[in-house]
């Protein structure tokens, strides 16, 4: 059943945006506002700035 002929025969019950998703399209789910994206990739930063770190470590020791 196509969208249109879903949401004349009331079969499409879709809540309406709310809060910071109805203002911004881009905050919606796996969007790339700057708050939203920091808070999923949260735990990717972190990893990618302790393995940053043991090489700038572990260069340091060779020398």
């Amino acid at each position: 059943m196509g969208m249109e002929k879903a949401i004349r025969s009331g079969r499409e019950h879709r809540r309406p945006y709310r809060g910071w998703k109805a203002v911004d399209p881009m905050c919606r789910n796996h969007g790339g506002c700057g708050c939203c994206l920091k808070n999923r990739l949260y735990r990717t930063n972190k990893q990618l700035e302790k393995c940053a770190f043991s090489l700038k470590d572990a260069a340091a020791q060779e020398e």
